[in-house]
């Protein structure tokens, strides 16, 4: 893990050396911490994303991975590293950023939210071991940035209400 400089962002390994990269920001109303950006994201799942969950866990079971079961909705009010949120591990957190994980066989992924002020990002890095890894990030590499896209617009709506 490394942080972006002069921001506490963290990402796998360089920006070069990932077969994906994706940050995206948003200010809302007030500040608030990297858990509680999840807990309120959380709170509403996107509809199709259920759907696209269960879509992946029966394809990738075909190939050996592991079924995930997507995002439960489950409020979690502290974590410390090495716990779970639904199927992601808390490698680390403090008080403005979160990094969580999901690595196997084909692809190590990093999600990190962070927060500085108003300001709410959620960055992904992903680096890929194998044909699988690869072919699995065609899809879900152009459905991340609109599943981020919606959830940030939710947090923001949801700060402003």
């Amino acid at each position: 893990m490394i942080s972006l400089p002069d921001s506490n962002i963290r990402i796998l390994e360089p920006v070069s050396d990932l077969s994906y990269f994706d940050t995206q920001s948003v200010e809302v109303a007030r500040e608030i911490t990297p858990l509680e950006a999840w807990n309120i994201i959380m709170t509403e799942p996107q509809p199709l994303l259920q759907l696209a969950f269960q879509v992946r866990d029966t394809v990738s079971s075909w190939f050996g991975v592991k079924k995930i079961g997507g995002f439960s909705g489950r409020q979690t009010q502290q974590v410390v590293a090495g716990d779970k949120l639904d199927f992601f591990l808390v490698e680390y957190v403090d008080e403005h950023t979160m990094v969580l994980t999901e690595r196997d066989r084909h692809l190590d992924v990093m999600t990190c939210i962070s927060t500085e002020g108003h300001s709410v990002a959620v960055t992904s890095s992903v680096r890929v071991h194998n044909l699988f890894g690869t072919l699995y990030m065609v899809p879900v590499g152009i459905a991340h940035k609109w599943i981020v896209r919606g959830m940030l617009k939710h947090l923001r709506q949801t700060l402003a209400a």
